[in-house]
């Protein structure tokens, strides 16, 4: 089934829907991005969304539509998205670049649609990424571009060694983030995770992560590790919008296990989302 798209704000059949082909997202990857799970017609934590896609918008020097008009498209693409089958929907914004030395060109869409596949498990290959900050500041550390080219171009490197997606590493070898989620590992009872100093995405469902291992009583540590420190991990896990929370069940030749506090987490992240979406 495909939905309408709203195109700064304007109902638009999916087959029409369309960007000048001078636009900068088109021509230099100019634009950025946020990808969001409704639940029965409600985003999840749309605000930390909307203030993610205010910095990366900051970033690129991109100017957004008032937030009350941003808000009320999502809301009306989420409520949209009801129509479809299946656990929720998603909600994708584009801010485009514009067309270059024209004024007001720049283009916001809203789609929805169902969300991918919810996999059961990942098996992840380590990919170094000497493009990613990891931890050098730049003017676009942390922001969410659509200018994804090395992220899923390091996804079919791992999948090309058999792996489900890949885990990315900094040249000397710390662990940093997937292409399209972050990780968390478990080891004595204490869940750790990559720090957002590394330049990593600031990720809605590591946050939401960090608040249910606080409430379960679960000590969290943030830092910088080294990639065997991961894979000697008890359980691993994979985070993201619409993945939620995933076991890890290798990398690279390292085989991992589901373990129980990665089936507490799961179920608290639940427990949350039903809490601000019921």
């Amino acid at each position: 089934m495909n939905l309408p798209v709203l195109i700064d704000g304007v109902t638009t059949p999916s087959a029409e829907a369309s960007v000048s082909v001078f636009d900068q997202a088109v021509q230099r990857g100019l634009g950025c991005f946020e990808a969001m799970r409704s639940y029965g017609g409600c985003v999840f934590r749309l605000d930390a969304h909307l203030d993610r896609l205010d910095r990366s918008a900051s970033a690129l020097g991109l100017e957004l539509p008032a937030r009350d008009d941003l808000s009320r498209w999502i809301v009306a693409q989420a409520d949209a998205g009801t129509a479809l089958p299946g656990d929720g929907s998603a909600v994708r914004v584009f801010v485009t670049g514009g067309i270059e030395g024209i004024a007001g060109s720049s283009r916001v869409i809203v789609t929805v649609a169902s969300p991918p596949p919810r996999p059961a498990s990942l098996r992840l290959a380590s990919v170094e990424a000497p493009w990613h900050p990891a931890g050098r500041w730049s003017e676009l550390t942390g922001a969410k571009t659509i200018s994804y080219a090395p992220n899923m171009a390091a996804r079919e490197k791992a999948r090309s060694r058999g792996s489900d997606d890949a885990l990315l590493t900094s040249v000397d070898g710390v662990v940093l983030e997937g292409p399209t989620f972050t990780v968390a590992w478990v080891n004595d009872s204490r869940v750790y995770t990559p720090s957002l100093d590394l330049g990593i995405l600031s990720s809605i469902t590591r946050t939401a992560l960090l608040e249910v291992a606080a409430e379960v009583g679960v000590p969290v540590v943030e830092g910088h590790f080294g990639l065997e420190v991961v894979k000697d991990a008890d359980e691993v896990v994979a985070l993201s919008t619409f993945k939620e929370i995933v076991p890890v069940m290798a990398i690279d030749d390292r085989p991992l296990d589901v373990g129980p506090l990665t089936v507490t987490l799961q179920a608290g992240l639940r427990a949350l989302i039903e809490k601000e979406c019921r």
